[in-house]
């Protein structure tokens, strides 16, 4: 029984992970100036065209879908592939690495964190590189199906959850599940629950403090990098100077 539904949970994973090719390839960063741009530790996030990609959005109420870790040449990072310089948890393929030609002519945004120290990035990519060869877990058929439906028709306080695959396995990833659980164990904050706790003292009865809650990390989505007070978004096109007088416009005759 479960040999039959891991074949169907492969079936329609295979299924939902088929792009689309709804991008315009002329919109999207050149692959060498994205990859001029990354440094150890940054999160890419990607507007997918996969089947799966139009759910996620969905769901996420977010342009992205999906998320990389860049961890840096096989050099630094230990990747075994020369021309290899992400790590990303794959709907068919499981926790791999992968060259930059993979987010070719698609939308993508650079999340970098802030303040990290050598050895914190170090941390970070290592956990993710460590993981390489974790499947998804498709043993519950019906996590996978549920994406079937572009737009399910679920309420908005129940969508985040819809997120979470598998039914536990500790070695299933999902990718910003994967990417927050590599920063977690630097305890560096992606997107925590904040509780306002009183803090008083003698100069100021009325004083509060700030908690930081982990949130589970099977429930982080690829927008969490996005709004993250901690992340800082860099943009290739204007990283090094950009100066809009420079660019050539088509004049009407």
């Amino acid at each position: 029984m479960n040999a039959m539904f891991r074949m169907i949970g492969g079936g329609i994973a295979r299924y939902l992970s088929k792009r689309r090719h709804t991008h315009s390839p002329s919109t999207a960063t050149p692959p060498d100036r994205l990859l001029a741009c990354l440094k150890p530790g940054d999160v890419l996030l990607v507007d997918g065209d996969t089947r799966v990609s139009a759910a996620i959005k969905y769901l996420t109420q977010s342009t992205w879908s999906h998320a990389a870790l860049f961890v840096g040449g096989h050099e630094t990072s230990g990747l075994n592939v020369p021309g290899h310089f992400f790590v990303e948890a794959d709907l068919v393929g499981g926790v791999r690495s992968v060259g930059i030609e993979e987010f070719k002519g698609l939308h993508t945004r650079i999340c970098r964190p802030v303040g990290l120290t050598v050895e914190e990035c170090r941390a970070v990519t290592k956990f993710a590189v460590d993981s390489i060869g974790h499947q998804y877990d498709l043993r519950n058929v019906f996590d996978l199906a549920r994406y079937l439906l572009p737009t399910p028709p679920v309420p908005a306080r129940f969508r985040r959850r819809m997120i979470a695959l598998g039914s536990g396995d500790p070695t299933r990833a999902i990718c910003s599940t994967l990417i927050s659980q590599a920063f977690q164990t630097i305890n560096y904050p992606v997107l925590p629950m904040i509780e306002h706790r009183p803090a008083p003292r003698e100069d100021c009865q009325a004083c509060v403090q700030e908690v930081l809650h982990i949130r589970d990390h099977s429930l982080f989505t690829p927008r969490d990098f996005d709004v993250s007070p901690y992340f800082e978004i860099i943009k290739p096109s204007i990283v090094d100077g950009f100066d809009f007088r420079t660019l050539n416009w088509e004049r009407a005759s």
